[in-house]
């Protein structure tokens, strides 16, 4: 499973959000950039951080049904990396050595370990590269 990004869950939230204007059209065209090139990523993190923000914060959420439709759609459309004990251990590591936030270093992680060289994100931490692992805001 060879890919060039992993997209964050930022940039899904805005995809599906309806209030979020340019920002929304932005994370839009870059995933179907990505999805067109079957290039993309994203980890089981990733879906369930989307799940937790898109039935309860996004305003409006998006109901049982919709959300079960779109988890379907991204899994058959991108990567799915899962979050393994030696990814979780690998961000404990990131976690120390550059300070990240145990969510934040678990995204490099999965990254990193799966030797994706391109973090899609509005979250870019201190460094913009982090051994082999940029980091780029496609919503700006």
């Amino acid at each position: 499973m060879t890919c060039d990004v992993l997209i964050d869950t930022n940039v899904l939230v805005y995809a599906y959000d309806s209030q979020a204007g340019e920002k929304q059209r932005k994370a839009l065209e870059t995933i179907d950039y990505w999805v067109r090139r079957q290039r993309a990523s994203v980890s089981v993190q990733v879906l369930s951080e989307f799940i937790v923000v898109a039935s309860g914060k996004m305003k409006p959420p998006l109901g049982p049904e919709e959300l079960v439709a779109t988890i379907d759609r991204l899994s058959r459309s991108l990567i799915v990396f899962p979050v393994t004990p030696f990814v979780v251990r690998e961000a404990l590591r990131g976690m120390q050595t550059y300070q990240l936030s145990f969510w934040d270093a678990q995204i490099w992680a999965v990254a990193h370990l799966n030797q994706v060289p391109l973090v899609l994100t509005e979250d870019i931490p201190g460094q913009k590269y982090l051994e082999g692992v940029r980091y780029e805001n496609p919503l700006l």
